[in-house]
């Protein structure tokens, strides 16, 4: 087995995302002082992050793509994205509670200034690699590559962040119309990481209908789905009228990180933010000419 090393930039990009990753996770370790889990979920994003991409670049620099039990055109990118949108989340999460309050410059308060730093570095660096990768106009790439397929990407992740906020405290009991908001987050979310599944895999020849058609109804469905989840939620969790609260309490100006009142108004943000997704999704999935190789 031998090594083939090619200097090119997506390499160096690669290279620099597992560097900047793993000194924030080891800077954090070794003297932020973390306290809770919301530390622990920045940590696996780093961790994870780096593990990742220094698989990657050993695959590729001992040319075992072919021998590689995913889709080589897929996996990376796929990679690359949801590390990006990882990183992105710990470089917001992570200074909102352990730098948020805290003032003086003591040990500890350097090392969490030093992963802050590295965590938007490597933000920065796993978005110039999904640059890098993403197909070209009239470029033969992988779905993933394409933008329908790296809008995926975003939309699991968006839904990820949703049930994270919906589910603690749960907010979604109040009645039938909030039910249903649930199940549109449930069922979108199974199908495009269904999707991403099935191209990362190469399993995309086993459907019994056309691939592509599939992807520009589901993406219909998703929209229209969206669209009356993201003017559900609100109405019925911001209208006195309905049972929901249009006021934000005064007890939420001193709590740490997001109160109850917060976590709802990210969650219909973020469901206006899926909406808008899913409608690039089916404009772009309804004039893709997808090609498998």
């Amino acid at each position: 087995m031998a090594l083939v090393f090619r200097s090119t930039p997506l390499l160096w990009a690669r290279v620099a995302a597992m560097v900047f990753t793993c000194v924030a996770f080891s800077v954090a370790l070794y003297g932020a002082s973390l306290t809770h889990g919301t530390g622990d979920w920045c940590i696996f994003c780093w961790s994870f992050s780096f593990a990742g991409t220094l698989l990657i670049i050993l695959v590729e620099l001992c040319g075992l793509q072919t021998r590689a039990p995913v889709s080589w055109k897929n996996f990376p990118i796929t990679f690359a994205c949801y590390a990006s949108l990882l990183c992105l989340s710990a470089s917001i999460i992570f200074p909102l509670f352990f730098l948020k309050g805290y003032s003086g410059r003591n040990e500890m308060i350097n090392c969490r200034i030093v992963s802050t730093v590295f965590s938007c570095l490597a933000t920065i660096a796993y978005l110039s690699e999904v640059s890098m990768s993403k197909a070209r106009p009239g470029e033969v790439a992988g779905y993933m590559a394409t933008a329908p397929g790296l809008l995926k990407v975003c939309e699991t992740f968006v839904a990820c962040v949703i049930f994270v906020f919906i589910s603690e405290p749960v907010s979604y009991k109040q009645n039938a119309a909030t039910m249903w908001c649930l199940s549109v987050y449930c069922i979108c979310f199974i199908l495009s990481a269904g999707i991403i599944v099935m191209c990362v895999a190469e399993w995309t020849g086993c459907l019994p209908f056309p691939f592509a058609r599939f992807l520009s109804t589901y993406a219909l469905l998703a929209v229209g789905m969206y669209l009356s989840t993201t003017i559900i939620w609100p109405i019925y969790k911001f209208d006195d009228k309905h049972g929901g609260s249009s006021r934000r309490p005064n007890a939420c100006g001193s709590s740490m990180g997001l109160c109850p009142w917060d976590k709802t108004l990210a969650i219909a943000v973020l469901t206006a933010l899926n909406f808008l997704l899913y409608l690039a999704d089916l404009i772009y999935s309804a004039r893709l000419v997808f090609v498998t190789v």
